[in-house]
């Protein structure tokens, strides 16, 4: 009885918990309680939710913000293309690759990091961005230019062929050892240098945080989440324009993380299931919200901000509340 007690209270197991409630989807697709298409959908949600962990252990835990995850998402997703479909390389160096450039540069904006901060450091980090989609645009031999860069679903370790499905399990197991990596980072030593750094930084250098190396340290993660993003994502949806990669995306990522739950790996992945999913899913089905779906976003954060400044993950509290009063009333 101690042992179940235990493995209900272990984060770790909640985690995988999720992930296996996951893995279930394309089985209800087959059965048609599901449409195929919320494969997509869920799976690109979920890809998203990656990279917005990642903003969220910049933002929420250190206190620093970033508009260019969508530049550093997209050049992860350039360079996987390119190596596996130009150089014909196998996916794991795509990989490799595709983590490791734009996390030299992430790691390059960590230093400009040390010398402005707040909003300034918002649209230097926007400035990254930019250029990095301009560079889409312009070098055709790289990205395609305009016409967009075409990619394939991986083969891993030069035998398993996946297709939609097993891409989409790929993609629940990255992000299920993403979210147990967050817990682990953000609840040992690194998390609360990096809330010490947050609440006061001559705090935090006082006792014995060191500011340059914690802040490389977080632009790293938040630049290597959003490229195992960038990669998962162009073998999913097969395809990336510049387009994509917009100033739109970067302040979804922030509507995620505000909406769901700033500090929270849970809230992270159910502001990407309402900011991505549920405009699909649900809305677009709706006489007149075809167009409108996407206004949902500024409505949402409005109202977040307003009753639940800390993010709709917390609302479970008032609906425990509720279930409270209605079984108290029911005895």
């Amino acid at each position: 009885m101690n042992t179940i007690k235990k493995i209900i209270k272990n984060p770790y197991a909640h985690f995988i918990l999720l992930g296996v409630l996951l893995l279930f989807v394309p089985v209800l697709a087959e059965t048609g309680i599901f449409k195929v298409s919320y494969i997509t959908t869920l799976g690109g949600a979920f890809i998203f939710a990656i990279a917005a962990l990642g903003l969220n252990i910049l933002l929420g835990f250190s206190g620093l913000i970033s508009l260019g995850t969508s530049g550093f998402m997209g050049l992860a997703a350039y360079v996987s293309a390119y190596v596996t479909m130009d150089m014909n390389l196998p996916f794991e160096v795509a990989f490799l690759l595709a983590v490791l450039i734009p996390t030299l540069i992430g790691v390059l904006v960590g230093l400009v990091s040390l010398k402005i901060e707040g909003i300034y450091l918002a649209i230097a980090t926007l400035a990254v961005s930019e250029v990095l989609r301009k560079t889409f645009e312009e070098f055709d031999f790289f990205t395609n230019g305009f016409s967009g860069k075409n990619a394939q679903y991986p083969t891993l370790l030069g035998t398993f062929e996946l297709d939609r499905t097993g891409m989409y399990y790929l993609i629940v197991v990255v992000l299920v050892l993403i979210m147990i990596l967050t817990y682990n980072l953000v609840n040992g030593r690194l998390g609360r240098a990096l809330n010490a750094m947050r609440g006061s930084e001559a705090a935090s250098q006082a006792m014995g945080v060191n500011l340059l190396n914690h802040r490389l340290i977080a632009f790293a993660l938040a630049t290597v989440y959003a490229s195992v993003a960038g990669v998962l994502y162009v073998h999913f949806i097969k395809y990336s324009y510049p387009s994509i990669w917009s100033l739109k995306l970067s302040l979804d990522f922030l509507a995620m993380i505000i909406i769901g739950g700033l500090r929270s790996i849970y809230g992270t992945l159910i502001g990407a299931l309402i900011v991505f999913a549920v405009p699909d899913i649900f809305l677009k089905q709706l006489p007149y919200f075809n167009q409108l779906s996407y206004v949902l976003n500024g409505v949402l954060i409005i109202l977040v901000i307003i009753f639940y400044p800390h993010g709709l993950v917390y609302a479970r509290y008032d609906i425990k509340r509720l279930f409270n009063k209605l079984f108290k009333k029911g005895a």
